[in-house]
C-alpha cells in the first residue's frame, strides 16, 4: 500500500505521479499545444472566468485542510488598522499632520494587541495550540502585532493574507506553514469566522469597518453563535460610529449595541473573553 494514500490502496496512479510523466514527455508542437496540458496543472485554463466557481472551491478548501491537519479547532481573531506604527515607530501613512498625530497617538493599540495576542497565546499552549489560536488578516499594522504577540511566546498563529493592486507581503511573524493567501475577499472572509471564539477590533478604516460590521451581522441575525466582540479604545469607537443614533433611528434594536463590548487595554479584553467562555 502506498503510504501517501491514507484512504487505502488504489491500482490507478496517484495525480502527483501523472503530473511528474507529463512533464517527461519529448518536446514536440502537440505536447506544448495548451490543450495537452492536465486541467488543474493549466494556470490559463484555472484562471479562466468560467472556473470561477472551482476556484471558489479551493480558496476554502486549501486553508481548512491545512488547519484541520494541524489540530485547528477555534480561533481569536484579531482586525485592525494597517497603518497604525509600532509606539516610536514612523507613521508611514500619514498624509498630512493631523494623521501624523493621530497615527502616532493610536500606535499604543499596536502593543495592546501585541500584549492581547499573547495572553490568547498563553491559554492557546494549554490545548497545544488547538484552541484559541491567533488569526490576523497577515499584514502590518495591528495584523503584524497580533502575529508578533503569538510569535513572543512561542506560539503560531495564522495570517490570512489578500491579494492587493499594491504590494502586501506577510509580516515576518506569522507561521509560515500557517500564511495562506487569497484572491477572492469572500472565501478569506469565511476562514476568518469558521473557527472564530472571539473576536477582537482595533482602531482602523474601511476594511476594518468591514469585518466589523459582517460580525455583528452574523451575530444579530442568529446566522453565527454569540461571541465576545471586544472594540479597543472606546473614544475612537464611539466617535466614528455613533451605536445610539442608529437605535434612536430604529434601523437597529434597542440592546443592539451590547453585542459589543468597549475595553483599553489587552488585560481587559482577556477578562471579557475568560468570563464569557469560565476559563
Amino acid at each position: 500500500m502506498d503510504s501517501k494514500d491514507e484512504n487505502g490502496w488504489t491500482p490507478l496512479p496517484h495525480s502527483d505521479e501523472d503530473l511528474r510523466r507529463s512533464r517527461q514527455v519529448p518536446d514536440t508542437p502537440q505536447t506544448r499545444a495548451e490543450t495537452y496540458r492536465l486541467a488543474w496543472d493549466d494556470e490559463d485554463f484555472m484562471t479562466r472566468r468560467e472556473l470561477r466557481p472551482v476556484r471558489l472551491q479551493l480558496e476554502l478548501l486549501k486553508p481548512e485542510m491545512a488547519l484541520a491537519e494541524r489540530g485547528i479547532r477555534s480561533t481569536v481573531i484579531l482586525f485592525g488598522g494597517a497603518r497604525l506604527p509600532e509606539p516610536g515607530g514612523e507613521a508611514w501613512a500619514a498624509k498630512n499632520e493631523t494623521q501624523k498625530k493621530n497615527l502616532e497617538k493610536n500606535s499604543r493599540y499596536y502593543q495592546e494587541a501585541r500584549n492581547f495576542a499573547r495572553l490568547c497565546s498563553e491559554e492557546s499552549a494549554k490545548s497545544y495550540y488547538r484552541e484559541y489560536v491567533v488569526v490576523t488578516g497577515g499584514g502590518p499594522g495591528v495584523m503584524e502585532a497580533g502575529n508578533r504577540g503569538a510569535a513572543d511566546c512561542g506560539a503560531p498563529s495564522i495570517g490570512l493574507n489578500i491579494v492587493l493592486p499594491h504590494e502586501q507581503a506577510p509580516n515576518p511573524y506569522v507561521t509560515p506553514e500557517l500564511c495562506f493567501n487569497f484572491h477572492y475577499f469572500a472565501i478569506r472572509k469565511m476562514h476568518f469566522m469558521m473557527r472564530a471564539k472571539a473576536v477582537a477590533v482595533f482602531p482602523g478604516g474601511f476594511g476594518t469597518m468591514d469585518e466589523l460590521f459582517e460580525t455583528l451581522t452574523l451575530i444579530q441575525t442568529g446566522r453565527m453563535e454569540r461571541v465576545p466582540v471586544v472594540l479597543f479604545g472606546k473614544e475612537f469607537w464611539e466617535g466614528a460610529i455613533d451605536l445610539a443614533f442608529l437605535a434612536e433611528q430604529g434601523t437597529i434594536s434597542p440592546g443592539d449595541d451590547e453585542l459589543i463590548t468597549f475595553v483599553d487595554t489587552a488585560e481587559e479584553a482577556w477578562a471579557k473573553i475568560s468570563g464569557f467562555y469560565e476559563l
